[in-house]
């Protein structure tokens, strides 16, 4: 059956999902269509010849979305899509990280995964379809995949889990999990949760497992049904120069990594690595007298870097001393920088990062378009990660698929703590500026976000943390190891994020390098994050122990009122005139929602309070004993009329001007000025009579009182 098109599918959750082959795109290596109810993602395998001197597996996956999928065009003025967009991005990085651990170590050839959707529904996001696609083109080609894996998105809703939730459901749901795997272990997670207890995300995790272990049986049927096999993938020759170099350098290289300091591990280790360079090559020689290369003694220092580290772990010696439980040591300060509107620097062991906020108005709000609904984020954390953080001169030319990743785990895992624009209707940027990097900045930056949050005055609902755990395992046997530091994350096998707050996990995300782990490993890793956690916040709220009462003096005013929507008409005024005319002698700006939802903002309180008080005005019933900063209309010899809203005039009597005699209504007020006036009666006409004196007793009144 070879070239004729193949199709397999199952019925999952009343929505059919399908996977064909041999229909299109016949001179690709591997070729799917991926379908679940009517959104459709096409991915593409390939591979091609490894370039000289390649040490590494050169794998690349890129997703891309054309809006066209959803009937719709492209915004801006070019009708055509650019760069990827930050969900592309996203997707990309979910698609590569549950694969490139099942390809065989030494493998170095080029291998391109490219994703398309092709169609979108409005309900079934294409993201984890990409994931599964992958996988299905990969094992329809003869390279050396070690899969099938399936991947499945996971929701909450009503207290239930949920496989494959819809748009719809997604929006009430308490978790948004996505999990990859073979059909005996889990490879990756990337979930975000309202507080999920630790308990409770495991079972969603294992959930997920199970739900996915159909896909695994898809996708073997496909390959069957097409008539494609996989030819064996010779095993390595062995090195001969391991033994070697291990029996020289084993001792000294184990002191060597014992170290403490990155920067001084990294040159003892180099030092020794010379050294033998030259026992073995001397005078400069490209290979041994046995005709061994120089490659394979890199290599063969490499695995013996790898052996030694292992060893250590298992001796129960971390590299710097800790215990596979200990957290590095942390320091928090807030209020860092002047003039921003909150900082905070967070500093564990040899990883640092500096959080700063920006507080803005609905006017600073990200509007993010794409497959689905456009909608507004008001809330955004953006991580930088500089080449001096880690002591290293590379040039710069803005952020890369890891800074933006990154910067989106901690902008997720933050978020379910940010206050809802009704409390506070702040638009909230924060930036973590890595200064030192050393293991696990993306989980300092959700500590350091937290801590200048607070110190901003932003009244998040609970402080969150971070924390990586990693894992050296053998067999039956494995040690988890907490706050994991850049040669672990290098050298040990696994990278498990996981940020919440006391009361449970808010963000989590699993990196493998090898092909899985189990449900013990996931369930031990979370107990031991919790306990990490419930730590770092006890230090960080040593620094500050709540936000801060008040914003910044540098932030904007922002008040918010509602008013009836049909009285909207009235606020903006004939072409905009009783709006501009506010915002211009109160210097404040005020956005208007289709509900009738006002908010004003301006750089002095007295500016925001004073257009408040006047959009109020607009918006209620005039009524006895409120007070009005209206305007003088029109001046008569017994009175002044005062405009105190738009349309709507008072009579302020002569006799009401001033708590002594007026001889001249012009020695108190002329036409054009702004007068406070309060409402002293409504008539049976709905006539307002109004009082400047009635004011001026009630500050006398209050004078000797202060």
């Amino acid at each position: 059956m070879t070239g004729q098109k193949v199709t397999v599918s199952r019925d999952i959750g009343g929505r059919t999902l399908s996977i064909t082959t041999g229909e299109i795109a016949k001179q690709a290596a591997g070729a799917v269509l991926v379908q679940l109810g009517e959104t459709v993602v096409f991915v593409a395998a390939q591979d091609g010849p490894s370039r000289p001197g390649t040490d590494f597996f050169p794998l690349t996956c890129d997703y891309r979305e054309r809006v066209a999928a959803a009937g719709k065009f492209p915004g801006g003025f070019l009708k055509r899509e650019g760069r990827p967009t930050t969900k592309e991005i996203l997707t990309s990085r979910l698609t590569d990280r549950p694969i490139r651990p099942l390809f065989p170590e030494t493998y170095t050839d080029e291998v391109q995964v490219m994703s398309n959707v092709m169609a979108v529904d409005g309900q079934n996001d294409p993201d984890v379809l990409s994931i599964l696609g992958a996988s299905a083109a990969l094992t329809l080609t003869p390279l050396p995949f070690q899969g099938p894996i399936g991947a499945v998105r996971v929701g909450l809703v009503d207290g239930e889990f949920v496989v494959f939730p819809t748009q719809e459901q997604l929006e009430t749901s308490q978790l948004d999990l996505v999990v990859a795997g073979t059909r005996t272990s889990v490879l990756m997670i990337e979930g975000f949760g309202n507080q999920l207890p630790e308990d409770q995300m495991a079972d969603a995790i294992m959930f997920a497992h199970r739900s996915l272990q159909i896909q695994c049986d898809m996708q073997e049927e496909l390959a069957r049904l097409a008539g494609r096999t996989k030819p064996d993938f010779p095993a390595p020759a062995p090195n001969p120069l391991e033994g070697q170099v291990a029996e020289v350098a084993y001792e000294r290289l184990k002191a060597a990594k014992q170290t403490q300091v990155k920067l001084e591990r990294r040159e003892a280790v180099s030092a020794l690595k010379k050294e033998l360079i030259g026992k073995f090559f001397p005078d400069g020689a490209e290979a041994t007298p046995e005709g061994y290369t120089k490659a394979q003694f890199g290599a063969a220092f490499y695995a013996l870097e790898n052996k030694v580290f292992r060893d250590l772990i298992f001796e129960g010696k971390r590299l710097d001393g800790r215990s596979p439980t200990d957290l590095r040591p942390v320091s928090c300060a807030v209020g860092t920088l002047p003039r921003v509107h909150g900082s905070a620097l967070f500093t564990r062991g040899e990883t640092q990062s500096l959080a700063t906020v920006t507080l803005g108005t609905v006017r600073d709000t990200q509007r993010v378009d794409g497959l689905f609904e456009e909608y507004t984020k008001r809330f955004m954390l953006d991580y930088y990660f500089p080449p001096y953080s880690v002591g290293e001169c590379k040039p710069i030319r803005g952020p890369g698929r890891r800074e933006i990743g990154h910067g989106a785990l901690a902008e997720r895992s933050v978020h379910p703590v940010v206050p809802l624009e009704e409390k506070f209707p702040y638009t909230i940027r924060v930036i973590s500026d890595i200064m030192e990097s050393n293991g696990s900045s993306s989980m300092a930056s959700v500590c350091s976000a937290t801590l200048s949050l607070m110190d901003a005055g932003v009244p998040i609902s609970q402080p969150v943390a971070g924390v990586s755990i990693g894992l050296v395992s053998d067999k039956d046997k494995f040690v988890l190891l907490t706050d994991i530091m850049g040669d672990e994350d290098h050298y040990g096998e696994m990278d498990f994020k996981v940020a919440g707050t006391q009361k449970g996990v808010t963000g989590i995300q699993l990196d493998l390098k090898t092909s899985g782990i189990s449900e013990a490993i996931i369930r031990g890793t979370l107990a031991q994050a919790q306990t990490a956690r419930i730590e770092l916040l006890k230090t960080m709220l040593s620094a500050i122990r709540r936000p801060r009462q008040e914003i910044s003096t540098h932030a904007p005013r922002l008040l918010r009122t509602k008013i009836d929507p049909s009285k909207i008409g009235l606020l903006i005024g004939p072409g905009g005139k009783t709006i501009r005319a506010i915002q211009e002698e109160t210097g404040a700006t005020i956005d208007i929602s289709d509900d009738g939802t006002v908010i004003i903002a301006c750089d002095k309180s007295a500016g925001a309070e004073d257009a408040l008080a006047r959009v109020e005005a607009m918006g209620e019933e005039i009524k006895v004993g409120r007070v009005y900063n209206g305007v003088v209309n029109s001046i008569k010899d017994f009175g002044v009329f005062v405009e105190i809203a738009p349309g709507k005039d008072g009579l302020c009597h002569i006799s009401e001007l001033s708590d002594g005699y007026v001889k001249q209504i012009d020695e108190i007020c002329k036409v054009g000025d702004r007068i406070q006036v309060k409402v002293i009666a409504i008539d049976e006409q709905n006539r307002v009579k109004l009082s400047r004196k009635a004011l001026l007793v009630e500050q006398a009144e209050k004078a000797p009182a202060e």
